[in-house]
């Protein structure tokens, strides 16, 4: 089987650049649900922590899964595939509630890094 080095290399970094963005994301989500309850008249510790370790867990999983992934090691395509997977799964609820103007930008990030992290498999396992 050919395999281009090049090619394993750019598809690696496409899948890091994404779920770098990923990580932006969800920590921007976070930030602004953490200000949400800040400024709100009642501030409940528990969903307060929920939310902070959310944040810390899933932005710190993709993270993880980028630099991976930047390095040339694999380890991070599980993870990678399944929070995307999850995410279409939130988009299919955005639908249903009609918040088409966040279900479309997130079903076309969730989309592409799905396709890009399957699609960027080593092929001398």
């Amino acid at each position: 089987m050919n395999h281009d080095p090049a090619k394993a290399a750019k598809a690696r970094a496409l899948v890091a650049s994404l779920l770098f963005i990923e990580t932006g994301v969800i920590l921007a989500l976070a930030l602004w649900l953490i200000g949400l309850t800040l400024i709100s008249d009642s501030i409940e510790i528990y969903p307060l922590l929920g939310v902070f370790i959310f944040a810390l867990l899933g932005g710190g999983g993709l993270a993880a899964s980028a630099i991976g992934y930047r390095r040339g090691k694999y380890f991070g395509r599980s993870p990678a595939v399944l929070a995307n997977l999850i995410a279409l799964g939130v988009v299919s609820y955005q639908v249903e509630a009609d918040l088409w103007w966040v279900a479309g930008p997130l079903a076309a990030l969730a989309g592409a890094t799905l396709i890009a992290a399957l699609r960027a498999i080593p092929t001398d396992l």
